[in-house]
């Protein structure tokens, strides 16, 4: 964070100064709300949470080097008390991003937000000092963190926003008010908690109505090939900048393919030049995300080659998304078990499927969560689909939901052992390390409350250390 005073904090959120000596001592370390990455100058933000309360480490965050604590009581050590933790803490981020030069990129959309996030972030940086979201802190509490790790030497501030109701990304835009704002699509993810796709659509184009005017410097980047996203344009008094494959597209794919090994190549267009592509992600779902990419950078100054460079040398910067392992023994495994919904079930199925021509394939898949009355036929889609691309074998994993999917694999086509329902984690490690031979290809696919990383984790392990449970 910039360097504040303890002073200047108090007064900026608000807040009561309790057990502070000198209120001219300076905050110049992170600001951070788990008391394991406290160091020399931090602020320390106490959240009482359903387990465990902040303020139970008030003299262990201060021996550590911790300047204050921002709390909602007194402590017995240097504090900063406000009534509202979370508030102060969006306060101090709004002040933060005010007093920085850099320039802040938004995005937001029902999947590949952190991917995107992260292709953009690996892109900016090629060309100043980025600071960005790391993993899918994107909410009420990480994004303002975020905001507040940029220090006067940040030059691009790339923050993805997530939301779970209208009026979410509203607040956080209010926080960290985005130059650029960029949608990637309108999907099903969360709809059962939205309560349809127009509704995410509303809610998702709160943020390219935050952005400024085009006088004053304000892009939206729209998904020209989402007709919901597309129609965002007149929501905003931003420029608008179209991505996609569409030839209405100002940042457009043409000749997209994949490679053998399952990774997306295409011919990259911009207005300022052409430029070929090979990314090192894998899936052709990755060819919408680059080119969104490509079209916040080329905005920034970037050229095409540029952008093209820095796309291809790109990886994947978050755990358990299309996380690639090649096992010793020569079976691959695929562990995207990070989250799940119907768009990017699809997606990683369909990479599947080119990652494995030639070879075995397995998709190990569980539940994808609030999708409200949509879950069933959704499920049964997913079912489905794997059977019309050829996975070799369906492994259903968990309670209701995986047995939908089972049946609708099974309803499709799937016959004998072609698909199979088994209870839990543990259940699909046992069968896997049983049947899996060399070559074989297999994709972990679930929303996050399934866990199945522990299902990829054990495989990864069994492929060099022999019986593995999942732990």
């Amino acid at each position: 964070m910039i360097a504040l005073s303890l002073a200047e904090i108090a007064e900026v959120v608000g807040g009561q100064t309790h057990d502070i000596p000198d209120p001219s001592v300076q905050v110049t370390g992170p600001v951070v709300r788990d008391s394991r990455e406290v160091e020399p100058g931090s602020l320390f933000v106490a959240f009482v949470g359903e387990h465990v309360d902040g303020h139970d480490f008030a003299n262990a965050v201060v021996e550590a080097g911790a300047v204050a604590l921002l709390a909602s009581r007194p402590v017995g050590v240097p504090a900063i008390v406000v009534d509202d933790v979370q508030s102060a803490l969006g306060a101090l981020a709004r002040h933060v991003v005010r007093r920085l030069g850099a320039t802040l990129v938004a995005l937001t959309g029902s999947a590949g937000k952190t991917s995107t996030k992260d292709l953009i972030a690996q892109v900016l940086a090629r060309k100043a000092p980025t600071v960005f979201t790391p993993g899918s802190l994107n909410n009420e509490i990480g994004l303002p963190l975020t905001a507040l790790s940029a220090t006067a030497e940040t030059r691009f501030l790339v923050l993805e926003m997530g939301a779970r109701g209208i009026g979410h990304i509203r607040y956080l835009a209010d926080l960290t008010p985005p130059q650029i704002g960029l949608v990637l699509n309108v999907g099903t993810a969360h709809i059962g908690e939205f309560g349809g796709r127009e509704q995410i659509a509303q809610a998702k184009g709160e943020l390219v109505e935050a952005l400024p005017s085009v006088e004053d410097g304000g892009v939206a980047v729209l998904n020209a090939d989402d007709p919901l996203v597309r129609a965002m344009a007149s929501r905003t008094k931003a420029k608008v900048i179209l991505f996609g494959e569409s030839g209405e597209a100002d940042v457009r794919a043409e000749n997209v393919r994949l490679t053998d090994s399952g990774q997306p190549a295409f011919s990259l267009h911009t207005p300022s030049g052409c430029s070929e592509v090979t990314m090192r992600l894998y899936g052709e779902h990755h060819v919408s995300n680059a080119l969104a990419a490509a079209a916040v950078a080329h905005e920034l100054g970037m050229s095409a080659d540029e952008i093209a460079t820095a796309l291809s040398e790109a990886g994947s910067l978050s755990r358990w998304r299309m996380e690639v392992t090649e096992r010793p023994d020569g079976v691959t495994i695929v562990n995207d078990a990070y989250n799940a919904n119907p768009e990017s079930m699809r997606a990683a199925l369909r990479a599947l499927a080119a990652m494995g021509k030639g070879r075995r394939t397995w998709a190990v898949l569980g539940k994808m969560a609030e999708l409200g009355d949509e879950a069933l036929a959704e499920h049964d889609a997913v079912g489905r689909l794997a059977v019309r691309l050829n996975v070799g074998k369906l492994v259903a994993v968990g309670g209701r939901e995986a047995s939908w999917l089972q049946l609708g694999a099974y309803n499709e086509g799937s016959w004998g052992e072609e698909s199979v329902h088994v209870s839990d984690a543990q259940a699909a490690v046992d069968l896997l390390r049983s049947e899996l031979r060399p070559g074989d290809v297999v994709l972990v696919k679930a929303s996050r409350s399934v866990g199945l990383e522990s299902v990829a984790q054990a495989l990864v392990e069994a492929g060099t250390e022999g019986e593995v449970a999942v732990r």
